[in-house]
């Protein structure tokens, strides 16, 4: 498991690589929690198949970010969301 990634069975706690505003705040981390149906089924209904927007839409309601503050992270950060999503989602971790 990387240093930056902690997994549990309900969330991903995710150590950006450099600090981004979310919600108006200065953050160095960002939190997932374990998606629900209903979020993937939303996220699926709100983008009509647009696979990188409808994992956006997921990654903000999962985080509580705006969809806009995702969009601007370091692709590298958004790489360590994308790894940990997948790992809590599979439970590679755990």
């Amino acid at each position: 498991m990387p240093a930056w990634l902690s997994l549990t069975t309900d969330q991903v706690l995710v150590t950006l690589s450099c600090p981004s505003e979310i919600n108006g705040v200065t953050v160095d981390k960002l939190v997932l929690r374990s998606p629900t149906v209903g979020d993937v089924r939303a996220a699926n209904r709100e983008v009509g198949g647009d696979d990188e927007q409808r994992e956006l839409v997921l990654f903000a309601a999962l985080s509580g970010a705006p969809v806009a503050d995702l969009e601007g992270l370091k692709l590298v950060d958004f790489n360590r969301l994308q790894a940990g999503y997948f790992r809590m989602d599979n439970n590679d971790g755990l």
